[in-house]
């Protein structure tokens, strides 16, 4: 699925978040979407089939991916633990002019840091390999550690170069990535309603014909597949954080059926909602 993510990560004040994903993880397989925040993901074990905007790049073991703010980006694990941090770049002000310049560049699509390190065992690969460290161990001390990784990462990113100008051009010039953002909003805002093939062509500015072509095309998913499991994700979430009933998530998801959600959800999860709901608050 691909959708304009919203989500808080971190807190307001210290706005940067570490995910540690196994199989089980609600967002095992990454849908499509995107956002202002950086992204960094490490590799621990297996594959991961990822692809941004329309590079598409198969990380193994201990190799990272650097996803740029605004970047359109999914994937897929084969066998796979990952890692992410999302951070976002107004952080860096607060921490002092140094970084200022390049970060806002970076926000404004003025710079762009390479995306695929295979080569991890140099400077960058030890510096984010360490801020991940710290974010994961979280000590008393945490945060000023962070900060210091952070510097540490950049410093790196212009040292050795791992970045390039976009001559004021956006990170993408596909006119098919604005398309798509506009479709995946329509559906991120009324996925809770009946949405047809008809609705989300016309979000996109295409025929339905050409539209599913297209979708299929840029997501590696039909249109209504893609509806679908984004619908999945939303209710997984709901299950978690809520204590709402199996049939109100489901209605709520845009679901009109109890059995085709629950069979849909096991499909997509391997197990029922309910046995999910359980294994997630053990």
């Amino acid at each position: 699925m691909i959708y304009n993510e919203l989500k808080q990560h971190g807190t307001e004040d210290f706005p940067i978040e570490m995910y540690h994903i196994e199989k089980n993880h609600t967002r095992y397989e990454m849908s499509a979407h995107w956002h202002n925040e950086i992204e960094i993901i490490r590799v621990l074990k297996g594959e991961l089939n990822i692809k941004l905007n329309n590079n598409t790049y198969t990380a193994k073991e201990n190799e990272i991916i650097f996803i740029n703010p605004d970047t359109v980006h999914q994937a897929t694990p084969q066998d796979c633990i990952y890692e992410c941090i999302v951070l976002n770049l107004d952080f860096f002000p607060a921490l002092g002019n140094g970084p200022v310049y390049f970060t806002e560049s970076l926000k404004n699509h003025e710079y762009i840091v390479d995306e695929y390190h295979r080569e991890t065992d140099n400077s960058f690969g030890k510096a984010v390999n360490d801020l991940f460290r710290v974010m994961s161990a979280k000590s008393s001390g945490y945060k000023f550690k962070v900060i210091g990784a952070l510097y540490h990462i950049f410093g790196e990113i212009i040292d050795l170069h791992l970045y390039k100008p976009t001559s004021g051009m956006p990170i993408t010039t596909d006119k098919n990535v604005p398309k798509l953002r506009a479709v995946l909003s329509h559906i991120r805002t009324n996925y809770s309603s009946q949405i047809s093939l008809e609705d989300m062509a016309k979000a996109s500015g295409m025929s339905p014909k050409y539209f599913c072509y297209f979708f299929k095309e840029m997501t590696a998913k039909t249109p209504m597949e893609y509806l679908t499991l984004y619908r999945i994700e939303k209710a997984s979430r709901k299950l978690i954080n809520t204590d709402s009933s199996v049939t109100s998530i489901a209605f709520s998801c845009g679901f009109n059926d109890l059995s085709y959600f629950i069979k849909t959800f096991k499909k997509v999860k391997g197990i029922t909602p309910a046995k999910f709901r359980k294994n997630a608050l053990q």
